[in-house]
């Protein structure tokens, strides 16, 4: 009896400590943080008649008959100014909460999302303004000066026009012009200024780098829906809110974002309409105001059946002839509801307003080495 105790007591330690090595073998360097290369690849080998330097610049892509190609030098993908890296990771995509009245549009999916770059504030209105000088400098002759105050130039009446009987007037003739506001989120924008200004900014961008002789570095574009609400939760795969806990207040009783709270008492959160960009504590992925302040536009196309119609790896819907685009995260005028990440809105693409702006991200190309 004894023995068969100590053989059972053995086997199951014996297969303990199989599997961990099977464990560890797969998160080693070689199997999981990059890929594992032929040992002769990239190198002359012993003996061979190839002689250049690991990754040189000049080294040959063919030589002696063979393929001899190697990584070329000089890449690198740095970190845009003003962006964070939001790693690759999978996650259930849709309400973290239960709604019934939402449920239908709202299902829960798995999906996977690659490594990017995204600002870690909304564009400012300096920042906007930036693009907005370089069209008047740069592009009237091609754009012209109409185009480009009607489709580009904010829209400040927006903050009359979104609301009856309210005294907008202040917000229409400084918040875009004045100083003060410099580092606040941009508003009345359309989702077409919002795609032409990544479009610049990446243009502006590569054009330094052809210069400089460098490498050109992806496009910067409109985070899609998955990417979005992924960079949102900051990791956390099942939050309500960006900060994770399930209420909009912290312990000592404040306010985690700029929102509509109890029953319209918009000073409640210390900022009656927008606050600056860099408001409020940042979630786990380093990202401000991911909930509230203002929404933002997306990438997709809004469809009511998105989970039927979208594959579960970098999930996007870009449907030319839908003018309905996702928006994500609710703004200084929303109640609570709209700044759960799992929240989905819209807004026609053509549509300027006084609570929506965007922000932008970079596809990482590759795996980063997250430590």
């Amino acid at each position: 009896m004894n023995l068969q105790f100590l053989a059972k007591r053995l086997f199951l330690i014996s297969s303990v400590l199989v599997f961990s090595a099977i464990i560890y073998s797969c998160g080693s360097k070689n199997s999981g943080g990059s890929k594992t290369l032929s040992s002769k690849k990239g190198s002359s080998g012993k003996g061979g008649l190839l002689k250049f330097g690991k990754g040189s610049k000049d080294a040959p892509g063919i030589a002696n008959g063979e393929i001899v190609a190697s990584n070329r030098r000089g890449w690198s993908q740095p970190t845009p100014y003003g962006m964070v890296l939001v790693p690759s990771g999978s996650y259930m995509m849709g309400q973290a909460d239960e709604e019934i009245s939402r449920a239908g549009i709202n299902f829960n999916k798995r999906v996977t999302v690659s490594a990017f770059y995204m600002d870690d504030t909304e564009i400012t209105n300096h920042e906007y303004r930036q693009f907005t000088n370089s069209l008047l400098k740069d592009s009237v002759s091609v754009l012209g000066e109409d185009k480009i105050m009607t489709a580009y130039y904010p829209d400040t009446t927006v903050w009359n026009a979104d609301f009856t009987f309210h005294n907008g007037d202040p917000m229409t003739e400084y918040y875009f012009s004045s100083p003060a506001f410099d580092q606040y989120p941009i508003v009345g924008v359309s989702w077409d200024a919002a795609k032409y200004f990544c479009l610049w900014r990446s243009k502006m961008m590569n054009d330094y780098r052809k210069k400089q002789n460098m490498y050109i570095l992806p496009r910067f574009e409109l985070p899609s829906e998955s990417e979005w609400e992924w960079a949102a939760r900051g990791g956390r795969a099942s939050v309500k809110y960006p900060w994770g806990n399930p209420y909009i207040a912290n312990a000592k009783g404040c306010l985690m974002a700029n929102f509509k709270p109890h029953r319209g008492n918009y000073d409640a959160d210390g900022y009656s309409y927008t606050a600056p960009a860099n408001a409020y504590d940042p979630n786990d992925f380093g990202l401000y105001n991911m909930a509230g302040n203002v929404a933002e536009w997306c990438e997709d196309a809004f469809a009511d059946n998105s989970v039927a119609i979208t594959w579960d790896l970098n999930t996007v819907n870009k449907d030319a002839d839908e003018p309905r685009k996702v928006t994500r995260g609710g703004s200084w005028k929303d109640i609570a509801y709209y700044l759960e990440t799992g929240t989905r809105a819209y807004e026609m693409q053509s549509k300027k307003r006084s609570y929506i702006g965007f922000r932008c991200s970079m596809r990482y190309l590759g795996r980063p080495n997250m430590k």
